[in-house]
């Protein structure tokens, strides 16, 4: 069922700023198994499950991606793109890619232009070719300031799966999933966030709305197990990973303490994230307000940012289990 669940998510078009269509697919989704969904006006999609102590548990995900934005196109109709998000040139070379209209094209670059210090050509010497010869014809079909993103193949390896998205649709499909089954005294708000990828920019809004006593992000996290990394006590397959720290936020020691008592009291297992660089929407949601406490379930993925991220699905369930644990305990943190 989860295998059913990435699979669909991970095809459908929603980079930064343009989620619409992620957002109607996964509302669709959920609207069996929440009392309420609704989209705020920066598009974060928010499911409620009510319940009667008063209190709010946040548990969130980005739904938006990474993709390129068409700049200029020339007179032999070849799209001129910047990045939206994190994209590296070197992964973006000869591959597919789609626009939201389903106009597809491929992605090369200038040969006599600029370099890196790698020898790799830079993002401003790439292009997208969609099979046109002239600026009309492509126009006819492509404008400026329409979005593209990786179109690729979803390799079902068993155990593990790949594909293009796996950030962080793995995580808007864990919330799904916990969602159908979750049980709480308290009210459960699951929430589908825009922006993430450009600067954490939809997550402190819907924070901002709901006011949570607690909130859960879930999302993707690099892992050390992969031949000649940075070192990181982090390995696909041996369980979902509580967040310590990373760039962008320090977790609280009551909320860690408090995810990590709830994993070991179901015998759920875990890993301990410190993230040398790079964030999550927990940052933004941390300094919501006068401050909301805020922690962080990842799943570690192989090759983050590429059209080939790779996740376990043993890390998958147990995260959903996880989610669902957190969602019954009465004991949430109160402070710092």
């Amino acid at each position: 069922m989860i295998k059913d669940t990435i699979k669909k998510l991970v095809k459908v078009f929603g980079p930064s700023g343009q989620e619409e269509l992620i957002s109607d697919t996964i509302k669709d989704m959920a609207r069996p198994y929440c009392d309420e969904a609704y989209n705020d006006t920066l598009g974060n999609l928010i499911c409620v499950k009510k319940g009667h102590t008063g209190r709010r548990i946040m548990f969130s995900a980005h739904m938006d991606t990474i993709g390129f934005i068409v700049v200029a196109v020339d007179e032999k109709g070849f799209l001129k793109v910047a990045n939206v998000g994190g994209i590296m040139p070197l992964v973006s070379v000869a591959r597919e890619v789609v626009f939201r209209n389903g106009i597809k094209g491929v992605m090369y670059y200038e040969t006599k232009g600029a370099r890196d210090a790698t020898n790799m050509p830079t993002l401003p010497v790439m292009y997208v070719d969609i099979g046109c010869s002239t600026k009309e014809e492509a126009e006819a079909k492509v404008s400026v300031g329409d979005m593209c993103v990786y179109s690729g193949n979803i390799t079902d390896m068993g155990k593990r799966m790949s594909s293009p998205y796996m950030d962080n649709r793995v995580c808007c499909a864990i919330m799904l999933e916990a969602m159908k089954t979750a049980r709480s005294n308290h009210d459960l708000y699951f929430v589908f966030t825009v922006q993430e990828e450009v600067g954490f920019r939809g997550a402190g809004p819907a924070a901002y709305g709901i006011d949570p006593d607690l909130n859960i992000n879930i999302d993707t996290t690099l892992t050390g197990d992969m031949p000649n990394v940075q070192a990181m006590d982090l390995y696909i397959g041996k369980g979902p990973a509580i967040k310590m720290m990373d760039s962008s936020v320090i977790v609280p020691m009551s909320v860690r303490n408090f995810m990590i008592k709830a994993a070991e009291e179901a015998d759920i297992p875990y890993q301990r994230e410190v993230l040398r660089a790079g964030g999550t929407d927990t940052a933004a949601i941390q300094k919501t307000k006068a401050g909301v406490l805020a922690g962080c379930i990842s799943i570690g993925t192989r090759y983050v940012h590429t059209p080939v991220e790779t996740v376990d699905m043993d890390d998958v369930n147990n995260a959903i289990a996880l989610v669902e644990v957190i969602s019954s305990r009465n004991d949430i943190p109160e402070q710092f």
